[in-house]
């Protein structure tokens, strides 16, 4: 080992108890950005009256979330390759600086079209900001700790998703919705640029990792490392040339529609069935909650017994509780499918992303997890185009329910039969037979 390889292995170690001041700020990072995007969860939809939109508008009312997923999703592999070149901080630092435009525009709004535009700026900022925390905590923890990275910053993100939703629902009819959002969303701001002179740049940890990589070893090999240095040749590989990885972007893209059907469609449905604002805040903030509560041991789960179980798991639990949403009636059955469903979420969510992790070389992890992260965010706006066109055509918002929870079925079976194993120790034990 060369002189400067050990001194780089020396400065940049990798584990969270190793790391764990600058593994604390991004998870306090990720918290604030959960704020930002789960504050639009409960008051928006159901504000639609306030901009002109008629009660059964589904489609244009679901166009809010496309602009979102569109610009997001694509960001996402520019955010990716940006902070392999640049580094992870200046792109966190852009991402918030995007941020700001959001509660102005939602403030001001004269029409919908506004909210559109302010969605802009939110794929701008959750693709930089989550994809750089995500990416920081997993170059920090090294490849024996990446699902409990993972499940650690899933989890303070949705947690936040769940409390803003709770949150700015009691602000709304305290404040009115305007007021409440754009002092919330201000304040996560202001708190969040304020913390990050302490966040450093984690790029120098993923460069130290890929250093320690040897080409011949078998792991290696095993995973996409081979994958060509160019964009657009990384795009395609990732997205349709390797099977496995292409399966876990489907996968992403699928549960990206739920989670849009709870954004969207949700809100809409439960307040046809007489539902108010602040029970609409409680049902789809348990189902955020769990879904972050649980990732803690979800991710951690996944680095002993491996990726595929859980994620396989969890695409049964969220497609029963959606079958669950569409049968009940009820305040507090709506709360139990709702748990249900995050708890699937919780197991399938951070382990896809650990597992587009494991196949990635340290070198180009952020590019690589950006790919993913476009499909998966991409869901976003196939949802809402999805979603909002069938509501459209059924005038109704629950043969959505239905037909997210086909897609979701369907998914967890292609994942079933096209993705082998990818944890580390599998792989190894795998070889070693």
């Amino acid at each position: 080992m060369s002189t400067q390889l050990r001194l780089s292995t020396a400065v940049h170690l990798h584990g969270i108890g190793q790391n764990l001041p600058q593994f604390a700020l991004q998870t306090v990072q990720v918290f604030f950005v959960g704020l930002i995007i789960g504050m639009e969860r409960n008051v928006l939809p159901t504000m639609r009256h306030l901009f002109g939109l008629e009660s059964h508008a589904f489609f244009f009312l679901a166009s809010f979330v496309v602009s979102f997923g569109l610009v997001k999703g694509a960001l996402n592999f520019v955010a990716g390759d940006l902070s392999d070149r640049v580094g992870r901080k200046r792109v966190l630092l852009w991402g918030w600086l995007a941020g700001i435009p959001i509660p102005l525009l939602i403030f001001f709004a004269p029409n919908w079209l506004w909210i559109v535009a302010a969605n802009v700026f939110l794929g701008i900022n959750q693709a930089f900001t989550w994809t750089m925390t995500v990416t920081s905590q997993i170059d920090l923890a090294g490849n024996r700790q990446r699902g409990l990275a993972v499940g650690i910053n899933e989890a303070m993100g949705y947690i936040a998703v769940g409390l803003a939703g709770l949150g700015t629902g009691y602000l709304a009819l305290a404040w009115g919705p305007r007021w409440a959002l754009l002092g919330f969303a201000l304040l996560v701001m202001v708190l969040a640029l304020l913390l990050l002179p302490w966040v450093r740049d984690t790029l120098p940890w993923a460069q130290a990792e890929g250093q320690r990589q040897r080409p011949s070893d078998p792991l290696v090999q095993s995973t996409l490392s081979a994958a060509p240095e160019g964009r657009w040749q990384s795009f395609v590989q990732v997205s349709f040339q390797d099977r496995t990885s292409r399966a876990l972007c489907q996968g992403g893209v699928a549960n990206k529609i739920a989670d849009t059907l709870v954004w969207v469609m949700f809100p809409v449905y439960l307040h046809f069935r007489g539902q108010g604002l602040v029970h609409i805040g409680w049902i789809t903030g348990i189902y955020a909650m769990i879904w972050g509560l649980c990732q803690f041991w979800t991710g951690h789960l996944a680095d002993s017994v491996g990726r595929k179980a859980p994620i396989l798991s969890g695409f049964f639990l969220l497609t029963l509780g959606l079958i669950g949403v569409a049968l009940v009636h009820h305040f507090a059955a709506w709360m139990l499918a709702a748990a249900v469903m995050g708890m699937g979420m919780a197991l399938l969510y951070p382990n896809l992303i650990a597992a587009m992790a494991d196949r990635a070389p340290a070198a180009t992890r952020g590019k690589t997890l950006g790919i993913y992260r476009y499909w998966r965010d991409t869901g976003y706006a196939i949802g809402g185009l999805l979603l909002g066109a069938a509501a459209q055509w059924a005038d109704a918002a629950l043969p959505t329910i239905w037909l997210t929870a086909a897609i979701i079925a369907a998914s967890g079976f292609w994942i079933a039969l096209a993705v082998q194993e990818t944890h580390p120790k599998a792989r190894q034990e795998c070889v070693k037979g």
